[in-house]
């Protein structure tokens, strides 16, 4: 009994580990400087994704303002290749423009099997930097 413990507990902690490795970063990219408040609809940046789960059969990014959490940038869901490349303007989405100051933005990366969530990743970044 004690072995089957120490083997599901082994299990959960490597489970835990391998969503923990699912890791996003990005670059804004050569995007439109917007301070108005009216984002422009812009490419996505390029992203680099690590540790993608197995099984992973697409990919869907979220972009949300800390400072203004109601406003819906959009985002876009992607079948991704297997190096974790994700090119400039692979989806478009409303850019970042925050009126009057800079606003601390964050991608969400969501790793999906059609419909099962298998791990999530954030990357934040201050807009303008």
């Amino acid at each position: 009994m004690r072995l089957l413990s120490l083997s599901l507990a082994a299990l959960a902690l490597s489970a835990t580990t391998a969503a923990a490795e699912f890791t996003i970063s990005f670059e804004w990219g050569d995007i439109p400087a917007c301070r108005s408040g009216n984002p422009n609809t812009v490419g996505s940046p390029a992203f680099v994704l690590r540790g993608v789960p197995a099984g992973t059969t697409s990919i869907e990014f979220a972009l949300k303002d800390r400072d203004a959490p109601n406003y819906n940038h959009g985002g876009g869901r992607l079948k991704i290749g297997s190096d974790g490349q994700l090119p400039f303007g692979a989806f478009k989405y409303k850019s970042p423009c925050p009126p009057g100051g800079v606003h601390t933005y964050v991608w969400t990366a969501t790793a999906r099997a059609n419909k099962k969530v298998l791990a999530r990743a954030t990357a934040s970044r201050k807009y303008p930097e």
